[in-house]
C-alpha cells in the first residue's frame, strides 16, 4: 500500500492519496524505494497533496531526498516550489539549520539555482526565516554574492540582509576565478558598496 500511496502522491491525485489514507495506508510508511508518499508530494510540487498528507498526520520533520539526507521543507525550498513551502510552514516546519547536510532553507533556495528562487525566498522571510542565519559559515548574501546573483543579492539587501564585508569579499574573489562573469560581480559589488558595509 505504501507503493500506491507513493504513486498517487507523485502524481499528484489527491483523491487517490484521500482514498488510500482513509483504506487504512499508514501516511508515513517508506516505499520499497524508501521514501514516503510525502517526501515525493515534496519533491514533484504538490502542494494539495503535501496539505492532505500533512492533514493525516506526516511528519514535517522526517527525512527526505534520494538519500534521506534532506527534510521535505529544504526540499521543497531547493526546487522553489514555493506553494509548498507555504504549507509546510503554515503546518509548522522548522526554518532553521536542518537534515544531515545541516542545510538551511532559505539559502538553498536563494542559491541553489543561478537566479535563486526569489519567491520562496520570499515566503521563507514572510513566515520568519533568520535573513542572516549561516550555512557553512555563510549568510545567504554571502552565498548568493559568492555566485554572482545579482536578483537574489538585491531582494535580500531590501529585505534587511546585514551588508558584510565577507560579502564583498565574496563577491571580489568570485570575480577573480570567472572573469566571464565580471559584469554580473561587478554588480553585486556596486550593490553592496552602496550598502553599508559591516565588518
Amino acid at each position: 500500500m505504501a507503493d500506491q500511496l507513493a504513486r498517487a502522491a507523485v502524481d499528484g491525485d489527491v483523491a487517490g492519496v484521500a482514498h488510500l489514507l482513509g483504506a487504512g495506508a499508514e501516511v508515513d510508511a517508506p516505499t520499497t524505494a524508501g521514501r514516503t508518499a510525502l517526501d515525493l508530494a515534496v519533491q514533484a510540487g504538490h502542494a494539495e497533496t503535501v496539505r492532505v498528507l500533512l492533514a493525516a498526520g506526516a511528519d514535517l520533520r522526517q527525512r527526505a531526498g534520494e538519500y534521506g539526507e534532506s527534510t521535505p521543507l529544504c526540499l521543497a525550498a531547493m526546487h522553489g516550489h514555493t506553494a509548498v513551502v507555504e504549507v509546510l510552514l503554515d503546518a509548522g516546519a522548522p526554518t532553521g539549520t536542518q537534515g544531515s547536510m545541516a542545510s538551511v532553507p532559505l539559502v538553498l533556495a536563494a542559491t541553489v539555482t543561478k537566479q535563486g528562487h526569489l519567491h520562496t525566498v520570499d515566503a521563507l522571510l514572510r513566515h520568519g526565516a533568520d535573513i542572516n542565519g549561516v550555512m557553512r559559515d555563510r549568510t545567504p548574501l554571502e552565498w548568493a554574492a559568492a555566485f554572482g546573483q545579482v536578483p537574489m543579492v538585491h531582494q535580500l539587501l531590501a529585505r534587511g540582509a546585514t551588508p558584510t564585508a565577507k560579502a564583498l569579499s565574496e563577491a571580489r574573489a568570485g570575480a577573480e576565478r570567472s572573469p566571464k562573469a565580471a559584469e554580473k560581480y561587478a554588480l553585486v559589488i556596486d550593490a553592496l558598496n552602496a550598502a553599508n558595509i559591516e565588518d
